[in-house]
């Protein structure tokens, strides 16, 4: 364990708890967290991981101008549900993302988990989508990847890491709640399209898009 891994834990802690109440301070803090991971990563042969935290840095860029400009008429984006077609082409995506990712980790580097980590690659890059969209169902993205991220920190022996992804998954499952909550208020939503939650209700107070 070292200073790199405890700032990591730390501004990855930081920013997921800040996405679940939906404050666009998660963008900047965000882009601090990946450069840590960008160097854990490295260094411990997870090479897949370490290259997303690149493509993490642009898409939140990308998801911080959303969230405060994405809206209607450039206003502050809702929560919305994923559509139909967005799921169809996720699914393309992924299982080609994950399909390429393996061969490439298992010919071309010298990694010890060339499945599991364009696994949990494939799978953030989406719920990165959906997160800076602010889809609800990038939450259940995000549960699914850090479900194979744990053990495979823990493989790797980066236990402080695993252990800040159990965190993660139970702020997930904060955001879930609280987004549901929030999508449940919207004019969608009123006309009779209702989001699922977390615990099979929503409740709660609305999060503030910059509070």
């Amino acid at each position: 364990m070292d200073i790199v891994e405890i700032l990591g834990f730390v501004s990855g802690a930081l920013c997921v708890w800040l996405v679940a109440r939906q404050n666009v301070w998660n963008w900047p803090i965000g882009i601090a967290n990946n450069i840590m991971f960008l160097i854990l990563f490295w260094t411990a042969g997870i090479y897949a991981d370490a290259g997303l935290q690149i493509v993490y840095m642009g898409l939140a860029l990308y998801g911080w101008w959303a969230w405060l400009r994405g809206g209607v008429e450039h206003t502050a984006l809702n929560v919305t549900r994923t559509t139909r077609g967005q799921w169809l082409v996720l699914g393309v995506v992924g299982v080609a993302g994950t399909a390429g990712l393996t061969v490439l980790l298992d010919r071309v580097t010298d990694s010890t988990v060339p499945l599991p980590d364009a696994i949990t690659t494939a799978l953030s890059l989406l719920a990165t989508w959906g997160q800076a969209r602010k889809k609800l169902e990038s939450w259940w993205l995000w549960i699914a990847a850090d479900v194979v991220y744990i053990p495979l920190y823990a493989y790797k022996d980066l236990w402080l890491t695993a252990a800040l992804y159990v965190g993660f998954l139970a702020l997930c499952v904060l955001g879930l709640r609280n987004w549901t909550a929030s999508y449940a208020t919207t004019p969608l939503a009123a006309a009779g399209s209702p989001a699922p939650s977390a615990t099979g209700h929503a409740s709660g107070s609305e999060p503030s898009a910059t509070s």
